[in-house]
């Protein structure tokens, strides 16, 4: 808290920028920083603070009922604990989702060779809203909940971009500087402290507990760095969005059906189903997007984007589980968006079939 205070209290107009995904480590973060704005007075409260979480769209539906709830505390929150934060939620542009390229354009599921949507879901969107607030103020600091206990992996990452100072450079962001306030605290030492707690939002932390214990695993953090990419779906059991096919089975999906969550069911069974149709040659087209063959190492070929066949099928069976789930799983803009790529695509084969 003194370490917050300390920089807080640092006399420029520089705005902080909380990366907030709704898990354990990011909401401890938030709390920490509302906490530490309500022991100033309001006079000395100078400093915007943005809690911006990111929507890929395609987040498991009781994740992104969590995060939703909690945005919604904070915002309501806000005015009558006189606090200068906004609170933001950044999704993917309709021609980026991940609908609008696996469907429309027919990119395979992601692999970890082909690992296509955290770029465009995740780092692209999040990107724009912390370069909009430097092109407004010069600068701006990111907040990140990262630890370095976390895993070997978050241990390296930490190392790399350590400057031994408290702000570091953000590795591609110009202007932007990363804070990383709990990095030295446990797993145990964040448990401890949001349950002897509760959030300055009002509440308790008793859905987030529950959340984690059905899920058996960790959330997948907020990225705003290619870098931090393999962090997003990996081989342990986290949560993130529930099409992710990175991973060889979605643990927390699978524990959450046990837990109850009947209504994930048939989105675990497509998840699967994407997987494993991206292997099936039959469903790829023979070249890629651009008309040309794709080889690798020893003139191996490997299978271009969906058929148009295969993109009708997927968006079929994606529609009849959305009616039979009840939860809107693809927006009718995305919709839209994968029948303009249709349409173009179709006359493109026509072209390429007289050519």
């Amino acid at each position: 808290m003194s370490q917050l205070k300390d920089e807080y209290l640092h006399e420029h107009s520089t705005p902080w920028i909380i990366g907030f995904s709704g898990g354990k480590d990011s909401t401890l973060l938030a709390q920490l920083v509302l906490e530490m704005l309500l022991s100033l007075p309001p006079r000395r409260r100078n400093r915007t603070v943005h809690v911006v979480a990111n929507d890929t769209l395609v987040e498991s539906p009781v994740i992104a009922r969590h995060l939703d709830q909690v945005l919604e505390r904070i915002r309501k929150a806000i005015m009558p604990l006189r606090l200068p934060v906004v609170v933001a939620k950044t999704v993917p542009e309709v021609d980026q989702t991940f609908w609008v390229n696996l469907i429309g354009r027919g990119y395979p599921s992601p692999s970890r060779v082909f690992r296509w949507c955290t770029d465009r879901m995740k780092i692209a969107p999040t990107t724009t809203y912390i370069k909009s607030q430097v092109a407004e103020s010069g600068e701006a600091i990111l907040l990140l909940g990262v630890r370095r206990t976390e895993s070997t992996q978050r241990a390296r990452s930490v190392e790399r971009y350590d400057n031994g100072e408290r702000l570091n450079p953000h590795n591609s962001l110009q202007n932007c500087f990363v804070f990383k306030p709990i990095v030295e605290l446990t797993t145990d030492e964040v448990w401890q402290t949001l349950l002897q707690s509760s959030p300055p939002w009002g509440g308790t932390h008793r859905e987030l507990v529950t959340m984690y214990r059905n899920a058996g695993g960790g959330e997948c953090p907020l990225v705003t760095d290619k870098s931090e990419a393999p962090s997003c779906g990996t081989a342990s059991s986290r949560f993130g969005c529930w099409t992710c096919t990175v991973v060889e089975k979605d643990k927390s999906a699978e524990s959450f059906i046990e837990a109850g969550y009947g209504d994930l069911e048939p989105l675990l069974e497509f998840r699967d189903w994407l997987k494993a149709i991206r292997e099936d040659g039959s469903k790829r087209s023979a070249t890629r997007r651009n008309g040309t063959l794709n080889f690798v190492g020893e003139g191996r070929l490997i299978p271009g984007p969906f058929t148009l066949d295969a993109r009708r099928e997927i968006l079929d069976r994606l529609l009849a589980i959305q009616e039979e789930v009840g939860i809107g799983l693809i927006s009718t803009e995305e919709i839209g968006a994968i029948r303009k790529i249709w349409a173009e695509d179709t006359v493109l084969l026509l072209e390429q079939e007289h050519a």
